[in-house]
């Protein structure tokens, strides 16, 4: 790291350590902004857009159905930003049980962590704040037996760690964060900016946040994606929206090298307001595509319910209806779970949808069958099947 890209008046200091590398120190949040007129009009494009989204949220008669596969979609782009090639369909298969549906057993797991972990600190939100405590617990779970397990899973670094090319060397890093006693001081006052009352708007303060976790980078591996779960749980700890359904990880995937160019000019120019900018656009982008997302996944819903409404047994079908917008791929037994009925009547009910052409089985096997119910995917995955 050269001290030499990072001007005064960035976004911290640049200290030399003493083991002899050079380290950068992010500032205490929050910095000073200016409020340029690009700046204001994304503000206020995110602010509608979470609006409308609010507004579809409290809409939906059942939000779980929307949040389940919502889910499951972020953690396959926050994933894909760290290099794994799994899809949405990988993902549904190994939660199916059917393994040999991929060839990505590790990549999968990876993100299936992700979602175990956003799931796990939704939850666990409920009884303990969200604090470092709880981003070392969310890390422990997404770390579990994946690469990386190696490296502390659940505890903040206890050795300098350093951003750069493969196979860079700690002297030829692009960024290195704050030695192990700064990291310290600043996650210690990452933590009290986000507990503290502020008159800055919250959608702002969550991009400032999202910045300030990565520099800090306080894990030897996972720091991208914790920091991703983390503007997720902000929104829903601050009441930004009534349920996990906004997610930033396609918009900065697609524009991966942006988002990367963007945080790291905060560090070496403290251009705040472009990457500002970008977060509040991403904001605005994924609010208007989560909405058009639900609209899709409701219609399919009203669609499948005029369709089964007349029928025998139009009470347990609607529910396994239902089942699919959570898991649009499954086994007869999961349906036979979840129903509570023996495995014939569920074989039944999913017989009666494959009729329907609203399943399609996928393994072209005679035992241990998965369905898919292809419409709904669609809806749920776009481009991130791509």
């Amino acid at each position: 790291m050269k001290p030499s890209d990072f001007h005064p008046g960035s976004a911290g200091r640049v200290l030399k350590t003493p083991q002899g590398h050079w380290a950068f120190v992010p500032h205490p949040l929050p910095p000073v902004i200016h409020w340029s007129d690009e700046l204001i009009a994304s503000l206020s494009q995110a602010d509608r857009a979470v609006g409308e989204l609010t507004g579809w949220g409290h809409f939906v008669s059942n939000p779980h159905l929307l949040i389940h596969p919502f889910i499951r979609r972020e953690a396959v782009f926050s994933s894909r930003i760290e290099g794994t090639r799994a899809s949405l369909s990988d993902l549904y298969a190994y939660e199916s049980g059917q393994l040999a549906l991929f060839d990505l057993p590790d990549d999968v797991r990876e993100v299936h962590n992700y979602v175990r972990a956003l799931e796990y600190g939704l939850e666990r939100m409920e009884s303990l704040p969200l604090s470092l405590r709880l981003l070392r617990e969310i890390h422990a779970v997404l770390m579990e037996n994946v690469r990386g397990q190696e490296r502390t899973p659940g505890e903040f670094r206890r050795s300098q760690n350093w951003i750069g090319p493969p196979g860079a060397t700690l002297n030829e890093a692009s960024f290195v964060p704050p030695p192990v006693d700064k990291m310290w001081e600043a996650l210690d006052a990452l933590e009290k900016f986000m507990h503290m009352p502020h008159d800055l708007p919250p959608l702002l303060r969550v991009g400032l946040i999202h910045y300030q976790f990565e520099a800090i980078h306080p894990f030897l591996d996972g720091n991208g994606r914790v920091g991703r779960l983390l503007t997720t749980l902000l929104l829903c700890a601050w009441g930004v929206l009534p349920a996990p359904l906004l997610y930033l990880s396609p918009y900065f995937e697609r524009r991966r090298q942006s988002y990367y160019d963007l945080l790291l000019n905060v560090s070496q120019r403290g251009d705040w307001e472009a990457w500002l900018i970008f977060f509040l656009q991403g904001v605005a982008h994924q609010g208007g595509d989560a909405v058009q997302r639900i609209r899709a996944l409701q219609q399919l819903r009203e669609r499948y319910h005029n369709l089964l409404q007349s029928t025998r047994a139009a009470a347990r079908l609607l529910q396994v209806i239902d089942l699919l917008f959570e898991r649009p791929f499954l086994q007869t037994r999961q349906v036979a779970t979840q129903l509570g009925v023996n495995f014939s009547t569920a074989q039944r009910y999913v017989n009666r949808l494959l009729d329907a052409g609203i399943l399609r089985e996928a393994t072209g096997k005679t035992r241990n069958r998965v369905y898919r119910a292809e419409e709904i995917l669609r809806a749920v995955a776009g481009d991130s099947e791509e």
